[in-house]
This record gives structure tokens, sequence and C-alpha cells, in this order.
């Protein structure tokens, strides 16, 4: 998916670092983007954001629907990022400029690899309600520049005690997805049974997000009410998870080693400098076969999406608040 923000800012990626033993849940609010024009599909954004802007190297999470609008999404450029598509309901046709033509369908993981550069649409199928989240992964220095890449799995649904888990990247609960990341990652949905409880054995060396998509959940007593995300650091052997309502309950999980490197994204790129978003756009605008390539097949009314402008002011890296968010903690 595009970030089609008309005026999108600079957001300057800092690494995470280990926090102290003491167990400390931040939830972070979503805010509503619009994607496109007037009558353009809506999505609630969790990351990046002031208070934190990282999950191990998951930098991007838009969560949308049920009811969601149509999603027509031309050609667009993507560096340094892997793309995550994961669907609760409906179907999304994408097409990349390394010659996929695949269909997103409801618990199956979509995964292109940027690298370099690439370029993809994503159109919806029939009239099926969206609903499901787009995620992104920044990529570490030494694989940024890395080729086109592709991934499609569908993970079994395992059952726990008043749960069921479906991981599609990293390993969790004796299930282990074969989709190769480049950095330790960890990405699962949890369906918890009415008023379930669930001491959940997670790697203590990770920090974890748990976004709320269905009912409301409470993580170590801290409750999540949809579209919410709820941030544990590292240093726990258990994400302590509840169900305290009347209806099954639905999460993602996302996890991962704290990303070392501070990165800059701006629109649809992420870059480490100013200066390298000032190429990517200017390559994307004038020239984008040669870096980005083409996508063959798509049937819109725009060709490509160009770029918005770039701000007025240098993109400069932002400061963090130190290691653990100074955002309200609970």
């Amino acid at each position: 998916m595009s970030n089609l923000e008309a005026m999108p800012a600079e957001v300057a990626c800092a690494a995470s670092q280990v926090a102290a033993a003491t167990p400390v849940v931040e939830v972070l609010q979503p805010r509503e983007v619009p994607l496109g024009g007037p009558r353009a599909m809506r999505v609630r954004r969790t990351l990046p954001q002031r208070e934190r802007s990282l999950v191990g190297a998951w930098c991007f999470i838009d969560h949308y629907g049920p009811g969601a609008a149509r999603m027509d999404v031309p050609p667009h450029p993507h560096t340094g990022l892997q793309t995550v598509s994961w669907l609760f309901s409906g179907e999304i046709e994408h097409r990349d400029s390394a010659g996929v033509h695949a269909v997103v369908r409801p618990g199956e993981l979509n995964l292109m690899t940027a690298g370099a550069g690439i370029c993809h649409s994503e159109v919806s199928v029939g009239s099926t309600v969206l609903h499901g989240a787009q995620l992104w992964v920044a990529l570490p220095d030494s694989a940024r520049d890395t080729g086109r890449d592709f991934a499609h799995y569908a993970p079994e649904a395992v059952p726990l005690d008043g749960a069921l888990v479906r991981v599609f990247l990293g390993d969790l609960a004796g299930s282990c997805s074969p989709v190769t990341t480049f950095t330790p990652l960890l990405g699962a949905q949890l369906d918890l049974d009415a008023h379930a409880e669930l001491d959940l054995e997670v790697d203590p060396t990770f920090e974890h997000a748990v976004l709320c998509d269905q009912g409301e959940v409470q993580l170590a007593g801290v409750s999540l009410g949809v579209a919410k995300l709820g941030y544990q650091s590292p240093g726990h052997r258990v994400l302590p998870l509840r169900n305290p309502g009347e209806h099954a309950a639905r999460i993602l999980l996302l996890g991962g080693a704290p990303f070392g490197e501070q990165l800059v994204m701006w629109w649809n790129f992420l870059a480490r400098s100013h200066d390298e978003i000032v190429t990517y756009r200017r390559l994307w605008q004038e020239d984008p076969q040669d870096r980005f390539g083409a996508v063959h097949g798509y049937r819109g009314s725009v060709a490509r999406l160009p770029a918005p402008p770039m701000p007025t002011t240098r993109l400069l890296p932002r400061p963090l608040p130190g290691s653990v968010s100074k955002a309200k903690e609970h």
C-alpha cells in the first residue's frame, strides 16, 4: 500500500534500546489518514508516531476496515523496505515490477521486498468488504539494496489454551514461518476466545506490539480497544494477554530485535539521508524504469502515482525522547 498523504512528514526512526525490567505498557493511539481523494479509503495509523517509530524493524502500521472503501492504488515506488499485507476479509490484486501478479487473501501472508527499488499496484477484487492491515519492515543497511522479491505463505492455525495462532513471520508457540527476514522478526494473528487468559511465552530479546483488531483485549492488565497499539519493551519472557469480553477477540502480534540503525522515512521511501530521498523522488518522477521498473497489467486511469512535493526544509533526523517513550504510561 502507498502512503498517499499529500504532505507527508519525514520520520527519523531511532533504535529502541532494552528497557528496565519493570513491565511498562505504552498505548499508542491511532490517527485516521485518508488514502487519496475525498472518497478515499481511510485507515487508522499507529506507527510511526512521535512517541515511537519502530517496534523491532516494523516501521509502519495501517489498519483498515471492516467496511473499508474500495482500494485502487496506482503503481507507486518503494525503497529500503518490505511490505507485508495481511487480510481478515476481502481480496486485493497485487502487481509489481518484479513481474509478480498475485491475489492477497485472508489469512495468507504476501511479503514484497523493495530493496533498491520496486513499484507495485493494489486493487480490490470484487465487492467483498476490505478488512486488514498493511505493514512495512525496514531493511538493515546491509540488505537495503537487495534485489526485488516476493513471498507468499499461508500459515496453519495452531490451537493454544483459549486461542488460535497463525504465525506468518518468525516463530511462536512451536509454530515457525519459513519466510526469510533480514532481521529477527515476529508476526502473528491471535484469535482469543471469550474470557480467555493467555501467558504467551516470547523471546525476551524482542520488543513486542499488540494491535487490537476486534473486541477489547488486555496486555499486562492494560486495556486496548480496536486499532490501539500496546507496546511491551524487551526483557520479558511472557506476554500476558486477556480477553475480558463475552465474544471472541482478535489481535496482531508484532515483534523483533531492537533495530540498531537510524532511518529517514518520507512518502514511500526509506533511506538514511535527505539527499537519498531527493534522489529517489527525482528518479521516480523523471526516469522510473531504471531504478523502479514498470508494472504491467494495471488498468486504472493513472499510469503511476506522482510523488508529492518535497518539503521546503531539509529532512533532518527527528530525535526521540530516549530509549523508552515519554508517551503516557499505564
